[in-house]
């Protein structure tokens, strides 16, 4: 369900930092973070949400978010830009 989200999505940020910039701005909408990513990577980004309260999905697949992103990589976090 959120790789369509991602796929229908006008705007996204992928990866950890540009995502941690843009939820500190307030644009996110909505985050998703791919279960099979590292912990210790994802973590200050879904903090920082869970501080935002900005809603988070979790998708079982990097290399699918990433596919769905239309990138040829893996991505950790993805977040929808308002």
């Amino acid at each position: 369900m959120s790789y369509e989200k991602v796929l229908q999505a006008k705007r996204i940020v992928i990866g950890t930092k540009q995502t941690v910039k843009a939820l500190k701005e307030g644009s996110v909408r909505e985050l998703v973070i791919a279960s099979d990513a590292e912990p210790k990577v994802t973590a200050k980004v879904a903090n920082e949400a869970l501080e935002l309260n900005v809603p988070i999905q979790y998708v079982d697949s990097m290399k699918k978010l990433g596919k769905a992103c239309g990138i040829e990589v893996g991505a950790s976090t993805v977040a929808i830009i308002r």
